[in-house]
């Protein structure tokens, strides 16, 4: 408390002994002035980090592997590619594919699975805990490590496929990860849609969700069937999909933070 006497001078005695007119008892010492002061600063100036929480950094990592993949010059053969047209289109090309392989398939893996563990905990933990949410928290769970696991499988065989020159291996190979590719981006249709049912999610990304589950939905059904003339339906649906995970991880992150500062 602070005493001025209504801004009279006083012969008010401080905390070092000396007395002086119109002096103020805080009750504290400078030292404890001193500390708090830095303490209030430390906290105003990490506010402004706490959105890049690792959560945080696992989402943002997520797109940038998958950006950096896509910037890898490496063949794509169509999807009815013979197995000597998919041989002549990889050979001398090993390095470059594996690396977007691993870049598209074999990280993100790994983001899809920190990601979706979080989400499905978020629908426990926050918000309005009901039978709802519950479920969804279930079924992201389940399609989201689904996706994952099919995106660990697509690296191995893309590995295959960067070092195989027979043709018959080459064209299975092949065709299996694209199929795959399909498999997969149906159990992210059901992520997205089991995103969008969380009330711990803010609108934006929840309607992101909703996107996500029918634009990627309709892009698994491409893949599942190779058609070749459709594919593109994917690029729409991937951008999605890179703000709906990256999304995720941040706004999660940031609530498991917030969440921890305020049981401390």
């Amino acid at each position: 408390m602070t005493i001025n006497l209504h801004g009279r001078n006083a012969g008010i005695r401080d905390e070092t002994g000396r007395t002086g007119p119109g002096r103020a008892v805080t009750g504290r010492s400078e030292a404890e002035r001193s500390e708090a002061g830095r303490d209030g600063a430390g906290r105003r100036g990490g506010g402004r980090g706490r959105w890049l929480t690792g959560l945080g950094a696992v989402g943002v990592g997520y797109s940038l592997s998958w950006i950096a993949g896509l910037s890898v010059s490496a063949p794509s053969p169509a999807f009815g590619a013979s197995g000597r047209q998919i041989v002549a289109a990889f050979a001398g090309h090993g390095a470059a594919l594996a690396t977007q392989f691993a870049l598209t398939e074999g990280l993100p893996a790994a983001g899809i699975a920190v990601v979706t563990v979080a989400l499905a905990s978020a629908a426990r933990a926050r918000g309005q805990i009901t039978a709802g949410q519950i479920t969804a928290g279930r079924f992201a769970l389940a399609s989201g490590l689904t996706a994952a696991i099919i995106s660990v499988l697509q690296f191995g065989l893309g590995l295959l496929l960067a070092t195989t020159s027979s043709p018959g291996t080459a064209q299975l190979a092949y065709a299996a990860v694209n199929r795959m590719d399909g498999g997969k981006m149906l159990a992210l249709a059901v992520l997205g849609a089991a995103g969008a049912a969380m009330t711990p999610l803010p609108k934006w990304l929840r309607i992101t969700g909703i996107a996500l589950a029918v634009s990627i939905a309709v892009s698994g059904v491409v893949y599942l069937l190779l058609l070749s003339s459709l594919a593109a339906a994917a690029g729409p649906a991937l951008v999605l999909l890179l703000i709906f995970i990256t999304g995720c991880g941040i706004i999660i992150g940031m609530q498991n933070g917030a969440a921890s500062r305020g049981d401390s």
